[in-house]
């Protein structure tokens, strides 16, 4: 009877390591786009976003380990224009418990009308801001069909010299955005003030992307926000 009971409880440990959440890359591959495999006992949370949680991705999935499944979009999530077109397929499924999502940086880009960067100030945005206010009422409303727990990442500033884009003009777009997120009741991951306080920390200079170090401190940001609303939905069980 020991026998049986200790061999069961061998299979047992070796069918949970084997369901054991991983992220498994190939060749080349950048680690933000590692197969997931979960383990089925936790919860799935889906990031949508562009290049900026790129770089956040891989080390919110080592703050989370144990904690939850982190899948992301399998590409740069653009702007608004590519969201609205790819949100269904995006969201596969749909039996998420938490979406953590965010577009803005490529929306106010600068582009001529063939649609082609160009330099900041010379042309138009890519979406211009009353364009970004319809697409991102859009995307909201089709997010909230999940059932999810949403959590809006707002955009993270354009410093000086930015290519394409203009210092501050990330602003009057997370207006926008504050407005249609306490519209709807969703919180705010708020990415943008963290790095107005700390940006020669964690911003490369004339880029809007971060340093290794930045990303990491984004990763830190935004678990938290991802564990506010997991612990919010265990108290409602």
């Amino acid at each position: 009877m020991r026998y049986v009971l200790l061999t069961a409880m061998l299979l047992g440990l070796v069918s949970t390591s084997l369901q054991a959440q991983t992220y498994k890359t190939k060749p080349k591959q950048n680690p933000a786009f590692a197969e997931v495999i979960e383990d089925p006992s936790l919860p799935r949370v889906l990031i949508i976003g562009d290049s900026i949680s790129i770089g956040y991705t891989p080390a919110l999935r080592e703050l989370m380990k144990g904690e939850a499944n982190i899948h992301r979009i399998p590409a740069n999530g653009g702007p608004t224009t590519r969201g609205v077109a790819n949100i269904d397929s995006w969201l596969r499924d749909g039996n998420w418990d938490v979406i953590h999502f965010n577009w803005g940086l490529h929306d106010l880009v600068y582009m001529d009308k063939d649609g082609k960067r160009t330099e900041a100030g010379v042309g138009q945005h890519q979406v211009p801001i009353e364009e970004y206010e319809e697409n991102l009422r859009k995307l909201v409303k089709r997010l909230k069909q999940t059932d999810a727990a949403l959590i809006w990442r707002n955009t993270t500033p354009v410093p000086k010299d930015s290519r394409g884009r203009i210092e501050g003009e990330e602003k009057p777009y997370n207006e926008v955005a504050a407005k249609i997120m306490a519209e709807n009741g969703i919180p705010t991951d708020d990415h943008h003030t963290y790095v107005m306080q700390h940006m020669a920390e964690v911003q490369k200079p004339n880029d809007v992307h971060f340093t290794t170090e930045g990303s990491a401190r984004l990763a830190e940001l935004a678990a938290k926000a991802i564990r506010q609303e997991l612990k919010k939905q265990d108290k409602q069980e």
